[in-house]
């Protein structure tokens, strides 16, 4: 069991989230609804879903769904870039989608450049480039 094949985000508001994801950022899908009952985008490797937040925690435990109060829930997800400018360029093209930028590009100590910019339901995404990050011929990373 050695691989993620989708993260799924519950969202509080559906039309909201697919706007902000793919009319604005430019993240790729089939669907051309605006306010479906789920989405998935086309990401290289691991994919990317939106799903409403209350029907995912009932889709968990329907007598007892998780919390859905609004707040940080130790997860990150990261968009790696292949240049340090790209950094920039990604943060630029959120703030214009209206994302909340929380950390500026900036160097960080283990010797990338990275910035954090939170979306629509408050998920927070790391921008990142680092002098030592390898990607394979489809642009996704390597360890």
């Amino acid at each position: 069991m050695n691989k993620v094949t989708c993260i799924c985000l519950g969202v509080r508001n559906m039309e909201k989230s697919v706007r902000f994801y793919r009319d604005l950022l430019g993240f790729q899908t089939d669907e051309t609804r605006d306010n479906p009952e789920v989405i998935f985008f086309n990401t290289p490797g691991t994919k990317f879903e939106l799903y409403p937040l209350q029907l995912l925690a009932e889709d968990i435990n329907r007598q007892h769904p998780p919390a859905t109060s609004p707040g940080f829930s130790g997860i990150t997800l990261a968009y790696n870039v292949q240049n340090k400018e790209d950094v920039d360029a990604v943060i630029s093209r959120a703030r214009k989608s209206g994302a909340e930028i929380v950390k500026e590009p900036q160097d960080v100590f283990w010797g990338g450049y990275h910035a954090y910019f939170s979306d629509p339901d408050g998920y927070y995404w790391e921008v990142a480039w680092g002098p030592d990050f390898n990607y394979d011929e489809n642009g996704m990373l390597v360890f």
